[in-house]
């Protein structure tokens, strides 16, 4: 069952760009608020809109994984985009990991790996 590893890289892929571009976002924008501004601020922020095109991508490649792989094996795969996570923390947000994440990161590689053998 090793072909769905580079569908759901992918999808981790498309998922963890989702993020950043979410919180690119919401660093942009102004405090919340029910005003026309504010909701113009939101819908003309173009690092928003490449997150929903991000997550929609990758909700359609989620519906494929899912009908093609069983789920006891798709659905564990997923925490593969805590990895990416950590790596667009250091790289885009330039945060500090410590060794103990790095360990968590091997565990859940190790664990995808199993799952998916």
């Amino acid at each position: 069952m090793w072909k769905i590893i580079p569908y759901t890289l992918l999808q981790c892929l498309l998922l963890t760009g989702g993020q950043v571009f979410l919180k690119l976002a919401l660093v942009k924008m102004p405090p919340f608020e029910w005003s026309c501004s504010f909701w113009t601020s939101v819908f003309c922020n173009w690092q928003f809109a490449m997150s929903g095109l991000l997550f929609g991508t990758g909700s359609l490649l989620w519906m494929y994984i899912v009908k093609t792989f069983p789920f006891s094996m798709a659905y564990p795969m997923i925490s593969l985009s805590y990895v990416f996570g950590m790596v667009a923390a250091i790289v885009v947000f330039h945060e500090s990991v410590s060794a103990a994440k790095w360990i968590g990161v091997f565990l859940i590689v190790a664990g995808c790996l199993l799952i998916a053998k």
